[in-house]
């Protein structure tokens, strides 16, 4: 069929072919509707990509207010408790008080394992 062809088909040929042909017609528009609502970009799967995406950032934050409040209380307790001081400059600064002798031992490597 040429394009000529196709330019003359009458209104009332249109017509008689979507009557003929109204439930192939309406199947593969309900086919195409139903492919788009579960592949499409808002569909079925992309939704529950988009709320296993939340629930990780939610774990994140989560994670992440529960560090927050650790550091808050290691914050507080370096203000106000000399003990955490003192024993964070004698672990991580290697500091003793006057007379005291540190006496490092060195570790020993662990053995390798065949």
């Amino acid at each position: 069929m040429t394009f000529k062809e196709i330019r003359n088909i009458s209104p009332a040929e249109i017509a008689a072919y979507a009557r003929r042909n109204a439930r192939q017609i309406l199947g593969l528009a309900l086919f195409a509707l139903l492919v788009h609502d579960v592949f499409g970009p808002h569909g079925f799967i992309a939704m529950r990509r988009t709320q296993m995406e939340i629930e990780q950032v939610r774990e994140q934050i989560g994670k992440m207010n529960d560090e927050n409040k650790s550091l808050t209380n290691q914050v507080n307790s370096l203000k106000t408790d000399p003990k955490s001081i003192e024993r964070i400059a004698r672990e991580e600064m290697g500091l003793a008080r006057p007379g005291e002798m540190i006496f490092r031992i060195p570790e020993t490597p662990a053995p390798a394992s065949k």
